[in-house]
């Protein structure tokens, strides 16, 4: 099974006037076709909902954007464990949405960045177990790929917190 790449979306704000010419580059979520979903895997098996949840937390009402994203959180970061390689993956999109003004849950997806962040869940185990090393899906390598995706987009970060929601 191959690891996708954890550089997506941009941290650019999308909520400013855009022109014909650059509607692809500020459509939200636009770069999740290019993820390889059915090949990566998240606590359910394959990630291939992903997708969908991200979009519904994007366009969603506030009930549903709420499910969607309990659903997400369910699947890439469950009690504070990186539960798979998808979590890397999904970062970026969680900090694209953060970023748009409409979304009901930035708070929450703040919330989750911050927990898969610190999660160290998995460096504890290893270094206790460090059997769990020589294992083919390392979850160890995902904990540290979904922290540094965290902290690549971490610059966005001040600009939220200074926002009323």
């Amino acid at each position: 099974m191959r690891t996708a790449p954890t550089e997506q979306p941009s941290t650019q704000r999308t909520d400013r006037a855009t022109t014909p010419t650059d509607v692809a580059a500020t459509t939200p979520l636009s770069a999740l076709g290019q993820v390889p979903w059915s090949d990566i895997r998240d606590s359910t098996g394959s990630a291939t909902d992903i997708p969908h949840l991200l979009r519904r937390v994007a366009r969603g009402d506030a009930d549903a954007a709420r499910a969607a994203l309990d659903d997400l959180r369910t699947r890439i970061c469950q009690y504070g464990f990186v539960v798979e390689q998808a979590t890397a993956v999904t970062v970026p999109f969680l900090w694209e949405l953060a970023q748009l003004p409409h979304v009901t849950c930035r708070a929450q997806i703040i919330r989750l960045l911050k927990n898969i962040a610190d999660a160290r869940q998995w460096e504890s185990v290893a270094a206790v177990y460090p059997k769990l090393l020589n294992h083919r899906e390392n979850p160890v390598v995902w904990e540290r790929r979904a922290r540094q995706a965290v902290r690549a987009r971490r610059g966005a970060l001040r600009t939220l917190l200074a926002e009323g929601d």
